[in-house]
């Protein structure tokens, strides 16, 4: 396919998104002002990287979710608009101290910490996780912060310890850095986890929450599911359900829409009534905080929650 016919058909595909997936990019003057901040530190927001349809409005507000770790993940997911590569760039020493100034310029209470994946580290990145929370706390001591990690599975053995107890250390690692709120996205239906989240497994995913509630019963769980991949109704019902049982808390449920041609094509948008209905399954299911509609993201107002 060439360029042109490329471009013509990315613009047919944008050109017939449903109406209630567009909304305004936002006042270019606010939207500035964050990015300003983030690309003066060389630093990275999931807003940017993800090219979320929400960072205008959070934007306007001074809020963003930082990415840790560079702009390279090591897993392929196939929804995801991040760079991959196997050979990330080396972690910036300085990065932790870079987010805490920045939290403080925006003068944000409530701040989310994401990363790429880095299964090319040894603890998978869980301690960048402290050091960040760490510079954040020691320059604004008010401020709560939210992580939302992946799955830290190691993928060896070293004779003594599996990778699940790996696993378990690393989270652990995070939990004993007492977060406002411990998020890891189940993103999908347990049929679709091998076409979405290449890498990840559905079960490993919900022993992250399983742990984090094991080691520190208090600390709020969250997770959250991206629909548009061809799940269907009861599909999304027995994820909430497993969810539940592994003691999650929260809930995020949001449309997929496709970032670019070369990524998973949408096989069907959910309408604003159906979330509304899923969200209100989800409530009686019990979980404390749900947010759910078309364009809700994992960290979409999420100090709203607290």
């Amino acid at each position: 396919m060439n360029t042109s016919s490329t471009r013509d058909q990315w613009r047919t595909e944008i050109e017939s998104l449903p109406a209630w997936l567009r909304r305004p990019i936002g006042k270019a003057s606010d939207i500035s002002t964050v990015q300003r901040i983030i690309k003066q530190r060389n630093i990275h927001t999931i807003c940017e990287e993800g090219r979320c349809p929400n960072r205008g409005e959070c934007y306007s507000q001074k809020t963003a979710t930082f990415l840790l770790m560079g702009p390279t993940c090591t897993r392929s997911c196939a929804f995801c608009q991040v760079d991959k590569g196997h050979m990330p760039m080396p972690l910036d020493p300085e990065e932790p101290q870079k987010i805490a100034q920045a939290v403080q310029l925006l003068g944000l209470r409530y701040v989310v910490l994401t990363s790429v994946a880095r299964d090319d580290l040894s603890d998978q990145g869980a301690g960048w996780f402290v050091a960040t929370m760490e510079s954040i706390r020691k320059l604004n001591p008010a401020t709560e912060i939210e992580v939302l990690t992946a799955d830290f599975w190691g993928g060896r053995n070293d004779g003594n310890q599996t990778s699940a107890d790996h696993q378990r250390q690393r989270v652990a690692t995070v939990v004993n850095a007492s977060p406002a709120c411990y998020n890891h996205n189940l993103e999908t239906v347990r049929r679709l986890q091998g076409r979405v989240r290449r890498g990840a497994q559905y079960e490993r995913s919900l022993d992250v929450l399983r742990i984090v509630k094991a080691l520190e019963p208090t600390i709020p769980t969250k997770s959250g599911l991206m629909l548009g991949h061809g799940e269907t109704q009861d599909e999304i019902i027995a994820a909430m359900e497993d969810l539940r049982n592994a003691g999650c808390d929260r809930l995020t449920l949001g449309q997929y829409m496709r970032p670019s041609l070369k990524h998973l094509p949408v096989q069907k948008y959910w309408t604003p009534g159906e979330f509304e209905q899923l969200g209100a399954i989800a409530r009686e299911m019990g979980f404390t905080h749900v947010r759910s509609g078309p364009l809700v993201r994992s960290s979409y107002h999420a100090g709203e929650d607290v």
